[in-house]
């Protein structure tokens, strides 16, 4: 047993996660009130961390999840198809006028000191209908998997999504897999699906069955109802509030073993501060701090859950799991949309403290 986790070292699967795939419309540094064409990036960030671990990671990944039989679907299919990922679909047909549709999310680049703004179009979302017994658990793992993943967004899409997410994960724990939930708090999200204390409810019952918990102390505070830690942090990069914070996490939640989270200090939509820290079975681990020229920030925080994830799964040292995770996180702020272009040489060197030389 290494970090106080149970990692198997066979599988057909390394890594499944369940969530919603979307296609995110891009139109750069445009706003959409001014916008005349966009890029289309796929996303979900249950599956943006199934594609970087397939595509930079090298490892056996797969998606749980609702596909539309139409173009959009078909248009996400191949995008999923391409990075590598194994998927295990639920498919609805779509009735030609209005549904049911794969989620659209709009995110504009903003630049410099105009912010990115993003919204939604979830309506008549497929995702938000599965529920309990849509999937064949027992046919996804029968291989066997050695991790699960899921995370907050797709909680919060309906009242069946968690029912499936808890069922997947009891699944996962009777195949012996290490379970990871990211809280990915979206306010925009729970105030349409029920509500502060609809969220807290339901993301609580999801995190008595979690072994690897991302988020930072603002995700812990409304997404889980935490109180807030005694202790101030001086800045962004300073993880004391999240360290503060860990003494109640795992009294409520003692499955718990490690938790993680991304430091960012915005100074412009293009240039942050870039720092991770994680408490690892009773121990805190923090990253270097690196200064990022961000071309497209949607996707560093499943950057930085996916390059933890790997070392984790690689049986790294903590330290260089989380120096991982971060170093990925901070590439992937370095290519547009929302999922990794870099490759793992590039993520050890710049873990080790590589720099922007050319490499020859």
């Amino acid at each position: 047993m290494k970090y106080g986790l149970n990692i198997r070292q066979d599988g057909e699967l390394d890594f499944v996660s369940l969530g919603a795939l979307v296609h995110r419309l891009d139109p750069g540094i445009i706003p959409f009130r001014k916008a005349t064409e966009c890029r289309i990036h796929v996303s979900g960030g249950e599956f943006n961390c199934a594609a970087n671990l397939s595509d930079c990671f090298c490892l056996r990944t797969g998606i749980v999840t609702a596909m539309v039989d139409y173009p959009i679907g078909d248009l996400i299919a191949e995008r999923v198809r391409a990075m590598g990922v194994r998927p295990f679909y639920k498919r609805f047909a779509h009735n030609g006028v209005n549904g049911p549709n794969m989620a659209a999310v709009l995110s504009d680049q903003g630049f410099g000191v105009r912010a990115p703004v993003v919204f939604y179009n979830r309506s008549n979302e497929a995702a938000a209908q599965l529920k309990p017994g849509d999937f064949d658990w027992a046919r996804i793992f029968a291989g066997g998997v050695r991790w699960f993943h899921s995370g907050g967004i797709f909680a919060a899409l309906s009242p069946t999504t968690p029912e499936v997410i808890i069922e997947g994960m009891k699944a996962a724990r009777n195949a012996g897999a290490v379970i990871s939930f990211d809280l990915n708090f979206r306010e925009k999200l729970w105030k349409v699906f029920g509500g502060a204390e609809h969220a807290v409810e339901t993301l609580g019952r999801i995190v008595e069955h979690v072994d690897v918990l991302v988020g930072n102390e603002e995700d812990l505070q409304k997404g889980l109802g935490l109180a807030g830690p005694e202790v101030a942090a001086k800045s962004k990069l300073d993880p004391a509030a999240f360290i503060g914070m860990i003494g109640t996490v795992v009294a409520k939640y003692p499955r718990v073993k490690i938790v993680a989270t991304t430091l960012r200090e915005v100074h412009s939509t293009n240039r942050h501060s870039w720092g991770s820290v994680a408490w690892i079975d009773g121990k805190t681990y923090v990253s270097p701090t690196a200064e990022l020229d961000v071309h497209d920030r949607v996707g560093g925080g499943d950057g930085f859950a996916s390059g933890l994830f790997y070392g984790l799964l690689s049986g790294e040292d903590p330290q260089q799991a989380v120096n991982l995770g971060w170093a990925h996180g901070a590439l992937l702020t370095t290519f547009p949309g929302d999922t990794t272009m870099s490759t793992v040489d590039q993520v050890r060197a710049f873990a080790k403290g590589g720099s922007a030389r050319i490499q020859r």
